[in-house]
């Protein structure tokens, strides 16, 4: 599979650092899900569209190994990228760099199943599936 990779960026605000001026370990998963929203949004729609549609996104996985620290307002970029995707989930990569050093500060994923809204598993794929499947092949010939 092709890895098409978006980006987006942010600032590590001050009530996401610990007591000496850390972003709190936790945060990374926030800036996770903020790349994937940004991921879904670039490619032409959005999750509250996707959930509008009875696609759930629940996440069955996830992993992050932390690089160098970040500070409060450090600007950070977030890179995400589609890594596995099958019938029935999707997996996101995610890498978090301090945008002035360049510094890779943590990278992981998360794992998602494609779920109806009342929680089955859309074994056979769905629409979402689908369209992320077309777009990386799309990509991938660009």
């Amino acid at each position: 599979m092709a890895c098409i990779t978006r980006k987006t960026s942010t600032r590590v605000r001050y009530g996401e650092t610990d007591k000496m001026g850390v972003a709190y370990y936790g945060r990374y998963m926030d800036w996770f899900e903020m790349g994937r929203t940004e991921y879904c949004r670039q490619s032409g729609k959005t999750f509250r569209e996707w959930e509008a549609e009875g696609i759930m996104l629940p996440v069955v996985e996830a992993h992050c190994r932390y690089k160098s620290s970040l500070h409060y307002d450090d600007e950070i970029e977030i890179e995400t990228s589609i890594t596995k995707l099958s019938r029935v989930s999707v997996e996101f990569t995610c890498r978090v760099f301090n945008k002035a050093t360049g510094n890779l500060a943590a990278e992981g994923c998360t794992k998602h199943a494609f779920v109806s809204s009342d929680g089955k598993l859309l074994k056979n794929g769905c629409s979402l599936q689908q369209r992320l499947e077309e777009l990386t092949k799309k990509e991938a010939e660009e």
